[in-house]
C-alpha cells in the first residue's frame, strides 16, 4: 500500500503514474467515501487521464447516496455542496448563497469543524430540518434528526468521531428531535 493524500500529492502522483505506465495495477482507495467526490483523488486521475493512462470505477459505497436514502427527505433533486469553507465568514457567505437553493443541500464536515458549521447553519437557516449522519455504511452508523441548534446541543457534550454527512433540507422545518437512532 502506498498513501497519496493532499500533503504527497505531488510527488506521489508522477511515481504512480510511472508504475501504471511500466505495467502496475493501482487500485485508488479511499478510508471513507467514494474516491474523487470531496477527495483528493481526484488529482491523482486526472494525472492519469492527461499521461493517456486508463481509469476504470469500480462502484461502492457513497456516503452521499448513502445518506440520502435514508434521510427520508425529497431527494428528486439537491445539491451536494461537499465541505463548506473552513473560515467562519467564507462559511457563513456559502451558506447564505445557499439560501436561495429550494432543495436539500448534502454536506461533508469534519468532527472538529461540526459544532460551528451547526451553528452557522442555524444563524442561515434558523428552524429548518437537518438530518446528520455519521460512520455511515460502518460498525457505528448513526442518524440524527431536528434543527442545527438542537443537534449542536445534543452534541456539545459528546466527542464526535468520524466522517459526518449533513443533509439540510431548507424548505421543510424540523420535526421534534429524533435520539440516536
Amino acid at each position: 500500500m502506498v498513501s497519496y493524500f493532499e500533503h504527497n500529492q505531488a510527488r506521489r502522483g508522477p511515481e504512480l503514474v510511472r508504475r501504471l505506465q511500466a505495467g502496475a495495477r493501482v487500485a485508488l482507495v479511499t478510508d471513507a467515501g467514494t474516491p474523487g467526490v470531496s477527495d483528493p483523488g481526484f488529482r491523482l486521475v486526472r494525472l492519469c487521464r492527461d499521461s493517456g493512462v486508463p481509469v476504470v470505477p469500480v462502484p461502492g459505497a457513497s456516503a452521499l447516496v448513502a445518506v440520502l436514502s435514508a434521510a427520508g427527505v425529497p431527494a428528486d433533486r439537491f445539491v451536494f455542496e461537499g465541505f463548506l469553507p473552513q473560515k467562519p465568514g467564507r462559511r457563513l457567505a456559502r451558506l447564505r448563497a445557499l439560501r436561495a437553493v429550494a432543495r436539500p443541500v448534502v454536506l461533508y464536515e469534519s468532527p472538529h469543524r461540526l459544532l460551528a458549521t451547526l451553528e452557522a447553519i442555524e444563524a442561515v437557516f434558523g428552524e429548518a430540518e437537518v438530518v446528520l449522519a455519521r460512520e455511515v455504511t460502518k460498525r457505528f452508523e448513526e442518524f440524527r434528526r431536528g434543527t442545527a441548534g438542537a443537534l449542536r446541543a445534543a452534541l456539545a457534550s459528546a466527542a464526535v468521531r468520524g466522517e459526518v454527512t449533513l443533509v439540510l433540507n431548507p424548505r421543510a422545518p424540523a420535526p421534534p428531535a429524533d435520539p440516536a437512532e
